[in-house]
């Protein structure tokens, strides 16, 4: 996890192996030598054919990439089928069902909610009436390396059609968005990731979606952003949660463990924490099935201490469906009890 820093969602005002899709099949990525030098004479030549490169990738993915209007916000969303699907962060949706949905030639079309997964911030709408759609292509995130050049496109600030760069700084990094959410495999990029981003596209230089723009670092020490520090919810994962959320408007495959419980924070008279205790528990899930009873309080995990429910989460994010595990939990006349469960999955 991130030490010293906040995390901010980057949308703007209010709101909250993967199967491939039917758009999602891209070339497979194969691995690159150092470049080799080149001589001043070819220097401008060089940076010619760059400079091209990069504007025929911008002007490639511009047209996949919406501007989101939620009535209280604004955020982005990248189109994922030509039936009008458009897949963007959960946290840009918020509570809201209608939507206005601005495309890059101008059209001005309604959309509807599809369906929401928060657990990974994902929602999926759907336009009603828009023409000419361009969906993206979706990359396989699980072999970006990190170095590769990346654009973030979306619309910052309600900046629409708005292109900033950078690199990817790492693969698989665990953040806590709070709200209870924590991702547990996030692309970070150095391109700058501003309000309004939210549900965009960070993609590559062959105009690939890597991962979808959701949440920047807050200085917490400073205050503000804490520059070039930006996380993508990866591809994989969008194309292992959004079909789901096409054909049914929820997720019963996730990839992600679950003790099949609702918790809260547990805290002493002093407001010390204690651990996370058991409010509810899903009739035959993993933990009834390890003997957890609600009012149980959880302090330790797979052998990871707990002292809160945001502890509880970031573990079982780190853990896989169908592994055993142990846990303590000490009940509410204070004997402690050493149990193992086999994990759920996470669904939604």
């Amino acid at each position: 996890m991130l030490s010293g820093t906040g995390l901010t969602g980057c949308h703007t005002g209010g709101g909250g192996t993967a199967p491939p899709s039917s758009t999602s099949s891209g070339p497979a990525r194969t691995s690159t030598s150092a470049p080799t030098s080149v001589g001043p004479g070819d220097a401008a030549a060089l940076a010619s054919t760059l400079q091209a490169a990069f504007i025929a990738v911008v002007a490639e993915v511009r047209p996949q990439v919406v501007q989101i209007s939620t009535g209280g916000g604004l955020g982005s969303g990248i189109i994922f089928d030509r039936a009008g699907d458009v897949v963007t962060n959960a946290h840009v949706v918020g509570t809201a069902t209608d939507f206005t949905v601005q495309l890059l030639d101008g059209q001005q079309v309604t959309a509807a909610l599809v369906g929401v997964y928060a657990p990974d911030d994902l929602a999926v709408i759907k336009l009603t009436g828009a023409a000419n759609l361009s969906p993206a292509t979706f990359a396989d995130s699980s072999s970006v390396k990190v170095g590769e050049i990346v654009f973030a496109v979306g619309n910052p600030l309600g900046l629409s059609s708005s292109v900033t760069d950078g690199i990817v700084s790492y693969n698989g990094r665990p953040v806590s968005e709070g709200n209870g959410v924590v991702l547990p495999s996030t692309i970070q990029t150095s391109a700058p990731i501003n309000p309004g981003n939210s549900g965009g596209a960070l993609v590559d230089l062959a105009g690939h979606v890597i991962g979808i723009p959701t949440l920047a670092a807050a200085d917490q020490q400073v205050g503000g952003a804490a520059a070039g520090i930006g996380f993508a919810v990866p591809s994989n994962t969008v194309e292992l949660i959004v079909p789901q959320l096409i054909e049914s408007g929820r997720v019963t495959h996730s990839d992600r463990a679950a003790l099949d419980i609702s918790a809260v924070d547990a805290l002493a008279s002093t407001g010390q924490p204690l651990g996370a205790v058991v409010v509810g528990l899903t009739p035959g899930g993993s933990a009834e099935r390890a003997g957890v009873r609600e009012g149980d309080l959880i302090t330790i995990l797979a052998g990871t201490k707990v002292t809160s429910l945001a502890d509880l989460q970031k573990v079982l994010a780190g853990l896989a469906p169908g592994q055993d595990v142990s846990l303590v939990v000490k009940s509410p006349d204070g004997a402690v009890r050493s149990l193992t469960a086999v994990l759920g999955q996470l669904q939604g």
